[in-house]
């Protein structure tokens, strides 16, 4: 037995964040280095300290520029979502012809599977 229903959902590149917080680290990192060594060391601290007290805040504040960046690109990519047409077919009966090795849900479990078809705007000014 299969329940199929037709709805529409927006498709839309989004990015990792964590990718770029991960950047913003590495930038961090090199701009604490820099800091570090670009002045000349105090009597009071020596580098590894100065590296240590100025990271805690550069690298902090450049990955939190990486995370505000994933979120402006993020807003961005929404304008160019695109909405698509899918098909929803759920099956609450388990298989007959799947091999006992495949990854199978119990009985009475819904398998859900979509189908995509684009839709066409009616005000569409490409078309």
């Amino acid at each position: 037995m299969s329940d199929r229903r037709e709805e529409t959902a927006s498709v839309r590149r989004a990015p990792r964040y964590y990718r770029f917080m991960a950047v913003g680290l590495a930038v961090g990192v090199i701009v604490t280095l820099m800091l570090t060594f670009g002045f000349p060391e105090q009597e009071d601290f020596n580098r590894l300290q100065v590296f240590g007290f100025v990271g805690l805040f550069v690298v902090a504040i450049c990955v939190g520029l990486g995370a505000v960046v994933a979120i402006v690109i993020d807003r961005a990519s929404r304008r160019r979502a695109r909405t698509v047409k899918v098909e929803r077919v759920e099956e609450h009966e388990k298989p007959a012809s799947a091999p006992a090795s495949a990854s199978v849900p119990a009985e009475g479990e819904p398998v859900i599977e979509m189908i995509a078809e684009p839709v066409k705007p009616e005000n569409d000014e490409r078309a």
